[in-house]
């Protein structure tokens, strides 16, 4: 019986992967996006376009948000599997069982902070994202602990009805879900940013070329580290 139950759930977890990977093969087909996308150019000469956000810049929002007006935007992180339609919805629960057109699944969807402004106007955007076993939503997020894939990957880059952001990613670590500093959304002044920033540096281990400054916008990316842990990793990047 113990068995049977057991199968029946693993049964259940691989039907949700894959209704949900079909859902944003979907999405991606009706936002015009390709399936693959090749690195980011690591240097970009003045006179040249970043071929990334070009390509970002004509996703088709209107048609996904003709299904779901809290699709937001695109975000991506090219080369890795995190190319998902980015939501803004009124709270921080819905998709964490629902997929971007509304679908109940738990791989959820990306999703911005509901406190966030939806413009990404605010100084530290918050994104969330499952942690899936097959490396699916947010779960390639662990890699950038590894100081050769963060430098093969160093930007994500967000598209919304205003263009293409690219960021550039200045920390990556490992942080207790108990732990709010970095998911601080409110800030006093220059001097409260600034202290933000260097407690973000100093959990990456400070070891970066990349130090952002209180006038910058950050983006911060969060994931769980496994069923029932007790700790997040997070990804942060600069707009550039």
């Amino acid at each position: 019986l113990v068995f049977a139950v057991s199968l029946g759930f693993v049964i259940r977890s691989q039907m949700g992967y894959r209704q949900g990977a079909d859902d944003y093969s979907a999405a991606q087909d009706m936002a015009g996006l390709p399936q693959t996308t090749e690195p980011a150019p690591e240097v970009i000469p003045e006179e040249e376009t970043d071929p990334v956000a070009e390509a970002l810049r004509a996703t088709d929002l209107a048609a996904l948000q003709a299904v779901n007006e809290d699709v937001a935007g695109w975000i991506q992180i090219p080369d890795t599997v995190i190319s998902y339609p980015m939501m803004h919805g009124k709270d921080n629960d819905l998709y964490l069982d629902h997929t971007w057109d509304l679908k109940f699944n738990s791989v959820g969807a990306i999703f911005m902070d509901y406190r966030n402004s939806r413009d990404l106007s605010d100084f530290n955007t918050i994104v969330y994202g499952h942690n899936m076993r097959d490396d699916s939503m947010f779960g390639e997020l662990h890699n950038f602990k590894d100081p050769e894939f963060l430098a093969a990957h160093p930007y994500v880059y967000v598209a919304d009805e205003a263009g293409c952001r690219r960021y550039e990613i200045f920390a990556a670590y490992e942080v207790s879900v108990s732990s709010a500093e970095s998911y601080q959304l409110e800030f006093v002044d220059d001097a409260d940013k600034q202290a933000f920033l260097d407690k973000c540096l100093v959990l990456s281990g400070g070891d970066t070329e990349i130090v952002p400054a209180p006038e910058d916008r950050i983006l911060t990316l969060s994931t769980c580290t496994g069923w029932g842990h007790s700790t997040r990793w997070v990804i942060q990047a600069v707009l550039r």
